[in-house]
């Protein structure tokens, strides 16, 4: 009997897929009467009281009821598959999980954007990637700095926690996603009386997939890394209530995409994509020791120190340079500002810094009493200077070995994993993007395959 891994890969993601979006659903106020209302136009009332349920809106169901169905033609597709027709199966498949992906991560997602549109700008939606940064762009686009500014005054005060709320003195990300995003936020306001950086997230993250499936060689293979990507548990909540992480990890799968080129514009624009990751937020930072390495792949053999640092610039000054050009003015207008909400909020060291939060090793501290509560300070420098200094080295010296795409994003994902294990905050949604650069390491092809393209 044949047994297709994609089969059992997929069917576990669309089942985890569904049930934490479910689980969701359950912490959202109001969700049933915002989405009939929603509807209420052309949904038969009768249809949507049969429908109630306590987990999740009618709308909600109906897309998970429509993924299942297209799961079990996968199957059903997969059981018939045959080496003659191993390229119509492949192309079935492949729209059976862009189908399910549209369903339960682009579908959920517009739900959530028109929800929030119905009932408010502090609510469906993420406190940082998607409320705060609609604040900054109207402070950028009106000519303030949003490091120097509050929110006090935004929809940000509505949302969250109590004493928990201190990103309401402080913007943590850098400058990149906002500036970015101003010109579809004017657009978007032109056109439709409002805006949703959803609006923005969701196309980059179409763009993701279609950049992952080019990424990687071998029609199952293919299969698997759209699967593992678009439907990843935690990435896709990113994607759905608006966290920045899949922005950033556009960049970096563009900087991947166009680094395999043999033209040297293209690698150049590479390292280009890298820079505006890295002015995204500080999570991409950690692959440009890996990234520069990998650049000298066939400038290493044979050449001298000095040679390889003049053939490494030719190939990676845009990301400096792309970096600077998009962090500089910020830091040239006020530099106490930006360093204060994008360093030192996130290490503790200010009157209103982020909490020790997530699910590292910063919990023995508090276990252990080793601050008085959450929002004090403890020297988390230490444990990662210890560990990431020896690790990053040993990661280089290992990449050095086989030099290969695969090898520098596995050094990228395990060295960030380990650094954020022994910080103040290891974030979930960290967690579902280091599962999306790990899923390349594993399945990304040194050379664009050429048996599906």
């Amino acid at each position: 009997m044949k047994k297709s891994f994609d089969v059992l890969i997929l069917v576990i993601l669309v089942i985890a897929r569904v049930r934490i979006d479910t689980l969701a659903d359950l912490v959202l106020p109001q969700r049933h009467e915002d989405a009939r209302r929603l509807v209420a136009g052309w949904w038969p009332a009768a249809s949507l009281d049969r429908l109630a349920h306590p987990e999740t809106d009618p709308v909600s169901l109906m897309l998970i009821v429509a993924a299942m169905g297209l799961l079990v033609v996968y199957g059903v597709v997969d059981s018939f598959e045959e080496e003659r027709r191993a390229k119509t199966i492949y192309r079935m498949k492949l729209a059976l999980i862009y189908g399910i992906i549209t369903l339960l991560v682009f579908g959920k997602t517009i739900l959530l954007i028109n929800l929030r549109h119905l009932s408010g700008p502090a609510s469906y939606a993420h406190d940082g990637g998607v409320i705060q940064t609609e604040a900054t762009i109207d402070y950028f686009l009106n000519g303030l700095n949003p490091y120097v500014e509050d929110y006090v005054d935004t929809p940000m005060a509505e949302w969250g926690f109590g004493e928990y709320r201190t990103a309401l003195y402080h913007y943590p990300y850098l400058p990149w996603t906002f500036v970015f995003s101003a010109p579809f936020y004017l657009l978007s306001w032109a056109l439709l009386g409002w805006f949703d950086e959803r609006m923005v997230y969701l196309p980059l993250f179409a763009l993701t997939l279609v950049l992952t499936q080019q990424l990687v060689g071998g029609r199952r293979e293919k299969l698997i890394a759209l699967a593992l990507v678009g439907l990843n548990p935690i990435l896709a909540v990113s994607v759905i209530f608006g966290e920045n992480d899949p922005f950033v990890f556009f960049w970096i799968v563009l900087a991947l995409w166009l680094v395999r080129s043999t033209h040297s514009g293209r690698r150049l624009t590479a390292s280009a994509a890298l820079g505006l990751a890295c002015a995204s937020k500080p999570t991409a930072w950690f692959l440009a020791p890996f990234w520069l390495l990998y650049l000298l792949r066939e400038d290493w053999e044979g050449r001298s120190w000095p040679e390889r640092m003049v053939a490494l610039w030719q190939q990676a000054w845009p990301l400096p340079v792309v970096f600077g050009l998009c962090t500089l003015p910020w830091f040239i207008w006020n530099p106490d500002a930006i360093v204060d909400d994008v360093w030192r909020w996130s290490a503790g060291q200010g009157p209103t810094s982020y909490q020790i939060w997530g699910w590292g090793a910063s919990n023995l501290v508090l276990a252990f009493g080793g601050v008085a509560d959450r929002f004090q300070y403890w020297p988390f420098i230490i444990p990662e200077l210890l560990i990431g200094g020896p690790l990053l080295w040993f990661l280089l010296r290992r990449q050095l070995r086989q030099n290969t795409m695969g090898t520098m994003l596995y050094g990228y994902g395990i060295f960030l994993l380990a650094f954020f294990f022994v910080s103040r905050f290891l974030q979930p949604n960290y967690l579902g993007y280091l599962a999306a650069v790990l899923t390349l390491a594993f399945l990304a092809e040194e050379r664009r395959g050429n048996e599906e393209m």
